[in-house]
């Protein structure tokens, strides 16, 4: 089992990212089109047609960074909090917003999909991950995550379903937390497809009662393994245990909503939301314990107090440390590892953080964080998703009202 000798802080800025430059695309054409815009609303789009949103590149930037200039540009706006992003063939992406709706871009035209299942969005949830299935043409599945129930209470929840035209057909239901919980807070969602015929899904601690992710009949708190089909697998580390939910993968959570699957090392890492401080990069090993709330930096955002004992208690037995723990605060979501077209960044992770307002490029050796730097700081606003698409580029989703999806490549 992985154990660091101690857990890093990051407390100040290892590098920055300034703004070179920005370069407005056409600004005559873009006023005219939205003054043209704004005189006559049109009708509301219908699931299945285009939408107005057309997304043409209104803005693109330069940015400097270690070892590489960028360019972003921005590919598409107009989105409600964007929480998703995930690639089809023939250039295509599906786009998730936390409201409910999921869309399509293609040849820069964005199309509704119909056929969801009944989404409860409200306060945190709604619809979240979506995920094609690494196998997807041939057998066409799409995975998503959604909060599933009413106002009196709902579960993060996982279908699986298959794309014709612009509706999903073919749904199955594969899994649901074992715990109904007033809406709010802490859903998780991510989900991770681990090469062997199995996925992992990520599931908050749901807010209300931070002890539950001590709780090993309880979902909350916890990641699941699942096989496609979402079936336990009969390898599951508590699959024969008593007291243990059988689907469980690691357990001691309180938010992950970042994970990847390190191609070069095969290892499994994840961010992790802590409230005020306690925001957590680590490395997850099937059977373990990480600690929250027992274990944490993070304090309670009403009273301030220290959740667990602090540091004094950092390292208690049988709860893994972080591999890193981010100071000040970053509310990480979103996670991708680089290969490829980004010299000098391959095998580094790139973590998107919410309140930061940034991304982080982490560098890891033998399993430990040597080196971080800050990009796009303050720029594009609260980073959402962060994907690498089959071009080789970096996709960055932002969590506002009028989100926006960005393009990164390198600009040398």
């Amino acid at each position: 089992m992985h154990q660091p000798s101690n857990p890093h802080l990051f407390s100040i800025s290892l590098s920055e990212s300034p703004l070179r430059g920005f370069l407005p695309l056409c600004v005559g054409i873009a006023f005219a089109l939205l003054a043209l815009a704004g005189c006559e609303p049109g009708p509301e789009a219908e699931a299945g047609s285009p939408s107005p949103m057309e997304g043409v590149t209104q803005e693109v930037m330069e940015v400097g960074s270690q070892y590489h200039n960028l360019r972003v540009e921005r590919i598409v706006d107009g989105i409600s909090n964007p929480w998703a992003i995930a690639f089809l063939p023939g250039e295509r992406m599906l786009i998730t917003e936390r409201d409910g709706s999921l869309h399509m871009l293609e040849d820069g035209a964005l199309t509704e999909i119909s056929g969801l299942p009944e989404i409860h969005a409200q306060n945190q949830g709604g619809l979240m991950d979506v995920v094609p299935h690494p196998d997807y043409e041939a057998n066409g599945w799409i995975y998503l995550t959604y909060s599933k129930g009413d106002s009196d209470g709902t579960v993060p929840a996982l279908i699986r379903a298959r794309l014709e035209g612009s509706e999903l057909t073919d749904i199955e239901e594969l899994f649901e937390s074992n715990t109904v919980t007033s809406p709010g807070r802490h859903y998780g969602s991510r989900i991770l497809f681990m090469g062997d015929g199995t996925l992992l899904m990520t599931i908050g601690d749901r807010g209300a009662e931070p002890a539950r992710a001590q709780d090993t009949g309880d979902h909350s708190g916890t990641v699941v393994r699942l096989n496609e089909d979402g079936s336990v697998p009969d390898d599951n580390p508590f699959v024969d245990e008593e007291g243990y939910a059988p689907e469980i993968y690691t357990y001691g959570h309180r938010n992950i909503q970042g994970i990847i699957l390190h191609p070069e090392t095969g290892e499994v890492w994840a961010t992790e939301h802590g409230p005020r401080g306690g925001d957590e990069l680590n490395l997850l090993v099937a059977g373990t314990n990480y600690g929250w709330p027992e274990a944490t930096l993070g304090r309670d955002y009403g009273t301030q107090e220290q959740f667990g004992g602090g540091e004094s208690e950092r390292h208690l037995p049988g709860m893994e440390e972080p591999v890193w723990e981010f100071l000040p605060t970053l509310a990480p979501s979103g996670l991708a590892v680089v290969s490829g077209t980004f010299d000098n960044w391959e095998g580094d992770l790139l973590a998107g953080g919410l309140r930061a307002e940034r991304v982080l490029r982490v560098v890891l050796e033998e399993g430990e964080v040597v080196h971080i730097e800050e990009l796009f700081t303050h720029d594009l606003g609260r980073i959402r998703d962060v994907r690498q698409g089959p071009d080789g580029a970096i996709y960055l989703a932002t969590d506002e009202s009028d989100g926006a999806i960005y393009r990164v490549e390198v600009d040398d």
